[in-house]
């Protein structure tokens, strides 16, 4: 009785670590999936065209390396098992010097894979540097150790003096500094506070605010040293070069936040000027942009 106990025990433990599982995987690991997680193997979920592009690229490339590394690896097999001490008396391997058509297919084989996997990779590669005709311009300035921000294709009011129109056009500026850890808002344990800014040397005190299903225009460039603009699920990994103007497009498709960080070492405090990009829906984002121009 007591071994049927302890069976059906062990059952019930074994199912309820398989529903935690499943639960986890599926549920879970999707909601933490803008920013990264511990033990994180896979690419975070997408939020734009050409960051599913990448992964889409990505799992074909897979598929091709492992096809490859299991002919490879059961040649090698075949070869060691074949032609070992043991097996010489038994397996008397051809005597030739060259095949013409051995030498034709390991020299045409290659080329053929290699175009498969050139032709959807410069596709993928063009797209990303297509600039398609942007309702929104960003201006990205990186800075030993933050990011400042410009939105600057905004009217803030027009005026009329004699009898000319005089349009004023102003930009909205915003540094953005990551949160110290000793003022990120985390709930203690047992207790019923809600968490707030809790990604540690992710948050930082000014979010970017971005729309979706729009075509947006980031410009970025550098004041001081190299810096790298890079969001993982954008699909976005830019150099931040001073003197130079670089250029990448955007359109989200879903809302969320998303988390990234500087990518190029630019000194002591590299690790300390994340990068968090909000999108929200268009009738929020004009609001936000008024209250802005209103500052």
């Amino acid at each position: 009785m007591i071994l049927l106990n302890n069976l059906i025990l062990k059952q019930q433990v074994f199912k309820n670590f398989f529903y935690f599982i499943i639960i986890y995987v599926f549920f879970f690991k999707k909601i933490s999936a803008d920013a990264a997680h511990s033990w994180q193997l896979g690419f975070q979920d997408p939020a734009t065209p050409v960051m599913e592009g990448i992964i889409y690229f990505n799992n074909q490339l897979m598929f091709v390396m492992i096809l490859i590394a299991c002919f490879v690896g059961w040649m090698l097999y075949r070869s060691l098992y074949l032609f070992s001490e043991e097996k010489k008396d038994i397996f008397i391997p051809e005597n030739f010097t060259h095949s013409t058509l051995l030498e034709i297919v390991w020299t045409i084989s290659p080329a053929l894979i290699l175009m498969l996997i050139g032709l959807p990779s410069f596709a993928l590669l063009y797209s990303m540097d297509e600039i398609i005709d942007p309702s929104i311009t960003l201006k990205v300035i990186g800075h030993q150790w933050y990011w400042s921000y410009e939105y600057s294709d905004y009217i803030n009011h027009t005026s009329e003096i004699l009898s000319k129109k005089i349009t004023e056009i102003k930009s909205i500026n915003f540094d953005s500094y990551m949160i110290p850890e000793e003022e990120l808002n985390i709930p203690k344990p047992y207790t019923t506070g809600k968490a707030g800014k809790v990604f540690r040397l992710l948050e930082v005190d000014n979010r970017v605010i971005l729309p979706i299903n729009t075509h947006i225009r980031v410009l970025i460039t550098s004041s001081d040293v190299l810096h790298s603009w890079a969001i993982p699920s954008l699909g976005v990994k830019v150099d931040s070069c001073p003197g130079r103007l670089n250029q990448v497009n955007l359109f989200v498709k879903r809302l969320g936040v998303f988390y990234g960080q500087c990518s190029e070492i630019c000194g002591v405090n590299h690790g300390f000027m994340p990068i968090v990009i909000e999108s929200v829906n268009l009738e929020k984002y004009v609001t936000w942009i008024g209250k802005r121009l209103e500052i």
